[in-house]
């Protein structure tokens, strides 16, 4: 009978010790006396009931808790998106007296399943200096009420703020919604819309929300910041970010349930509570940028600008690279790079930008670098000129022009044919080598002029004259007709780079689509002006534009769609309306040229 029973008791507790691990216990193995300290319950998943703490022994005080809080990430790989989530439970304990203890195992109903922790041994040792006061924790206790009590605006609500209401165009607004709540608040969902005429960004905040006292109108809140983004305006005038609805789930004790019985019989001591409540709609007034210079950045906010050259002294056909580095604060992800004028016996090559920017409060911080490589031709002393940078300083509210220093390069002869130039092999000598050998005699009753040879010559270079005319008119002809057939056929080379990033379109790759789009425009019109991309601008464009007798309005149309594409890829939004909406944008200014 004694056996029977031993098997049935084991039987009953197999089931927990297989399910013990999905409780994960946190906490010190040694604290002092006076000494306050976290005590952490996770579960790897969101469907918790009823979890309850083990009895504490009589030398640890209970000061907060349970704490509850919700982390959830998602993946997305080959297609698939996968969901990750997990509830924390936190208690603030502090240590009475001396001696080693034991914390007993928590207790849940998991996905359905009883669940239990591993108990926590704790040795308390010594005696804190802090003498219990005070505390990092920083925490009311929040009430948990009866089942059907109800839940007020004054016993949870949110707030949103923006840290500045009137701003400029592209001058950065940091928007804060802050929790506050008396009750026990274990789950809060809400997700900010998409905001039209707003370049957003949302500031990473840790996952582990500690909250903290604040009191409001004389009465103590528990307060957490639950978000944080930062928005850049793209429109002005009054811009509203809209109401936004937050789901919140609130535990409330179901005063009928024995606890224990519960626990073993599948059933919960507790409710949820399902609470939904609206942080209110903001304002915000963007003024327009006052009339913007020819060489505008685009960059709005504080900036500093520097450059420097990695050698001064280089032969002809060896490279040198020039880095322009912009630091600051702004709207750094849009700045247009800046203009690098070099010699003309210097070829340039496209730069290589390398980001170190990060997401604060402020707005983009850190520097974006530009690594430009540039190659002299020919021997002798160069300047590479100072690079000049214009911004909006939102401080002074007035554009600012910064410059770099200018760089002096000493070009020396180079090696194979790397490099041309003209030398000598004499040495600076007044008196060369006499000239050796037999010397002829003419009669001086006998003239050169006269000689067939010398009638000869002249019929033979007038022969070569004539024959170079025709050469050289006949290469400038075909010259020409290289131009025309080149900027006839710049449709057909813009539409297959079209074609092709309307491939990266549909394949999602983002940055490959816009690259590809303004290799489209620039190359356009490259051809079509019969102009080097890298003498191109936006002002050069619509000069030679409008010298052809082209409408302001298309030119207007042309450099709008070069603008969208590089703003585009920083849109907030739908990723592929986006890129549907700039490669229409693109195919309909090079159309409306073309048609002329």
């Amino acid at each position: 009978m004694q056996k029977r029973l031993t098997y049935t008791i084991v039987a009953l507790l197999l089931p927990l010790l297989v399910l013990a691990q999905k409780i994960t216990v946190q906490g010190p193995t040694q604290v002092a006396v006076g000494e306050q300290f976290q005590l952490r319950y996770v579960v790897n998943t969101t469907d918790v009931k009823n979890f309850r703490l083990g009895n504490l022994p009589d030398a640890f005080e209970l000061l907060i808790g349970p704490s509850t809080s919700t982390q959830q990430s998602f993946s997305f790989v080959n297609g698939h998106t996968s969901q990750q989530s997990s509830v924390t439970y936190t208690y603030v304990l502090m240590a009475r007296k001396n001696g080693t203890y034991v914390i007993p195992s928590a207790k849940a109903v998991v996905a359905g399943n009883n669940a239990v922790s591993s108990a926590l041994k704790i040795a308390v040792v010594g005696k804190s200096q802090s003498n219990g006061s005070g505390g990092q924790y920083q925490q009311q206790p929040r009430r948990v009420d009866r089942a059907g009590s109800n839940i007020s605006g004054k016993d949870l609500f949110l707030r949103v703020t923006a840290n500045k209401r009137k701003v400029y165009e592209q001058e950065p607004v940091l928007l804060t919604y802050k929790v506050y709540t008396q009750v026990e608040l274990t789950a809060l969902e809400g997700k900010m819309p998409d905001l039209k005429g707003f370049h957003t960004q949302e500031i990473p905040l840790p996952q582990q929300k500690t909250f903290h006292i604040e009191n409001v109108n004389g009465k103590p809140y528990n307060t957490v910041t639950w978000s944080q983004y930062v928005m850049f305006p793209q429109m002005t005038g009054k811009l509203t970010i809209p109401s936004l609805t937050f789901k919140g789930i609130v535990m409330q004790q179901n005063p009928n349930v024995d606890p224990f019985e519960a626990f073993f019989n599948g059933g919960s001591g507790y409710i949820e509570v399902k609470k939904d409540f609206t942080a209110p709609s903001v304002d915000i007034e963007v003024m327009p940028l006052p009339a913007k210079p020819a060489n505008f950045s685009g960059g709005v906010g504080q900036f500093s600008i520097s450059s420097s050259v990695d050698k001064n002294k280089v032969k002809a056909g060896d490279p040198v690279n020039v880095r322009i580095v912009v630091s600051g604060v702004g709207n750094m992800k849009l700045l247009k790079q800046p203009e690098l004028n070099v010699p003309k016996d210097f070829e340039k090559y496209d730069a290589k930008i390398t980001d170190k920017t990060k997401l604060t409060a402020e707005g983009v911080t850190g520097s974006m670098i530009y690594d430009i490589l540039v190659v002299p031709r020919n021997m002798g002393r160069y300047v590479i000129p100072a690079t000049k940078f214009v911004y909006f300083d939102t401080e002074s509210h007035q554009y600012k022009t910064l410059q770099t220093q200018a760089h002096e390069i000493e070009v020396e002869k180079g090696s194979g044919n790397g490099g041309s130039g003209t030398y000598s092999k004499y040495s600076d000598n007044d008196i060369h080598d006499i000239m050796h050998g037999e010397s002829s005699r003419q009669q001086a009753d006998k003239t050169f002029f006269q000689t067939p040879v010398y009638l000869g010559t002249i019929v033979a270079m007038l022969v070569a004259f004539i024959v170079l005319c025709i050469i050289f008119r006949k290469r400038a002809m075909n010259l020409n007709d290289v131009i025309a057939m080149k900027s006839k056929k710049a449709n057909k080379v813009a539409t297959k780079k079209l074609r092709k990033a309307r491939g990266y379109m549909n394949q999602g790759k983002h940055d490959a689509f816009y690259d590809e789009v303004l290799h489209a425009l620039w190359g356009y019109v490259s051809d079509k002006l019969a102009m080097p991309s890298e003498q191109l601008s936006r002002e050069n464009i619509s000069e030679t534009l409008a010298q052809r007798g082209t409408p302001q309005g298309v030119i207007d149309s042309f450099i709008a769609a070069i603008d969208e594409c590089e703003y585009a890829r920083y849109a907030p939004g739908d990723t592929l309306g986006n890129m549907q909406h700039t490669y229409q944008t693109a195919t309909e200014a090079i159309t409306n040229i073309d048609n002329l």
